[in-house]
């Protein structure tokens, strides 16, 4: 270890900080998603449930490279609902998500003034969307879907994790 610590102190400095930056990236890579509250006339909040994994979640997705969680917030209501902010959605919260891994982080929003595109119809990731009341959420609501609406909803403590 010391002849590696050796060589790299005898590197130009500027190699040794692009290969400090790029060793910290791959060590401690992080990922971020974001999920968003949205609620319709009747106080009802909308719900996705997937193709690909069991259970109704608050819709979101993935924040890809480029794109601020604003951003990613707006499209993925789109794409997964075909609602359209139409206002920036507020943030709630940011948690640790330790359940998906030691470096995911998940943005919660709150959209509180949006209209409906268009209607979403079941595709290749989305099986069902739906508007359910806080006291009859469908059987299949995740555990961290339900502590973010008791939250957000109910004025329970907030959690740091997802």
């Amino acid at each position: 270890m010391w002849l590696v610590i050796k060589i790299f102190n005898l590197l130009p400095s500027a190699i040794r900080k692009r290969l400090y930056v790029g060793i910290g990236l791959v060590w401690r890579a992080m990922t971020l998603g974001v999920r968003i509250l949205v609620r319709d006339e009747q106080g009802r909040i909308l719900l996705v449930r997937h193709t690909y994994v069991s259970g109704w979640y608050l819709p979101g997705g993935g924040v890809e490279r480029g794109e601020t969680i604003q951003q990613a917030a707006q499209k993925e209501l789109m794409e997964e609902c075909g609602v359209e902010a139409d206002e920036p959605p507020a943030l709630f919260h940011l948690y640790r998500n330790p359940s998906t891994s030691r470096f995911d982080h998940v943005a919660l929003f709150v959209c509180s003034k949006w209209h409906q595109s268009h209607v979403k119809t079941p595709d290749h990731e989305i099986a069902e969307i739906g508007f359910f009341d806080y006291d009859d959420l469908p059987e299949g609501t995740t555990r961290q879907t339900k502590d973010r609406l008791a939250e957000i909803l109910r004025d329970q403590p907030i959690s740091d994790i997802w």
